[in-house]
């Protein structure tokens, strides 16, 4: 991206310089290079004029005569270039130039936006804070979009993953408060919620594996538990009760002529 940017400060100047016009200090030293050709080209007229007199009379050679006459058409040419080149000061750069010299300046500036993108792209930005759990790719690795590098462990919201047995699933609903205690610290109660009850069964994990449930399907649920004193870890094993009783919120509750379940 150094290189790009580069590019884009030295074209700047470039366009800078055409649009600033020609220096008045140009312009002055191109008529004093007139002058001092409109003086040379009259001293050669002058010499030219004395040897074509003296050449009739033998005193002067026709090769003098040839040199001055050639000095002069030197001199008009020199003249001529002169007066050139203080129409172009004066006229200053071309319209043309200057618009070529500002396509270059946008390329070279779309580069430069192409390479803050991609260093921009290069970046990794968790979703949320949270604690670096695994480093998948190693520097020199190939990444893409659909790799990995890294596994977060998201720590706000905190939440227990639990499972429910089918025949309590309809017992529950989300919003419905929960107790979380721990092994840690067994007579201390986290008020806790049910956010989120999966849609598909599940055979038991290994993890809440016993003699009675192992072959019953059960349903995954998360209740985000509230830690204001950081006491609760990631991974730590952990007891969830629900009260199956609770009241459902009004807004819940079915209107007359509704039922709960069509």
């Amino acid at each position: 991206m150094a290189r790009a940017d580069a590019q884009v400060k030295t074209q700047e100047q470039v366009v800078a310089r055409p649009e600033a016009g020609t220096r008045p200090e140009e312009i002055r030293k191109a008529k004093a290079d007139v002058a001092a050709g409109e003086a040379a080209l009259d001293d050669a007229e002058r010499t030219y004029k004395r040897i074509s007199v003296l050449v009739p009379q033998k005193a002067a050679s026709v090769q003098n005569l040839d040199d001055a006459r050639a000095a002069v058409n030197s001199a008009r040419a020199r003249l001529n270039a002169l007066n050139a080149v203080l129409d172009l000061a004066i006229a200053g750069p071309r319209k043309e130039d200057i618009a070529a010299a500002k396509a270059l300046l946008q390329r070279y500036e779309a580069e430069l936006a192409l390479a803050r993108r991609d260093l921009k792209n290069a970046l990794l930005y968790a979703p949320t804070d949270g604690i670096v759990q695994n480093r998948i790719l190693e520097v020199g690795n190939m990444a893409s979009p659909q790799k990995p590098v890294y596994t977060v462990a998201l720590i706000d919201p905190l939440w227990v993953r639990a499972y429910v047995s089918e025949p309590d699933l309809g017992k529950i609903r989300e919003g419905m408060k929960a107790v979380v205690t721990t092994d840690s610290f067994p007579n201390k109660q986290y008020e806790g919620r049910i956010g989120f009850i999966s849609p598909t069964a599940e055979f038991t994990p290994k993890p809440v594996e016993t003699t009675q449930i192992r072959t019953k399907l059960v349903y995954q649920v998360r209740i985000f538990v509230k830690n204001p004193n950081d006491e609760l870890r990631l991974g730590m094993p952990a007891t969830v009760r629900v009260q199956l009783d609770q009241p459902r919120p009004i807004k819940d509750q079915p209107s007359n002529g509704d039922s709960a379940v069509p």
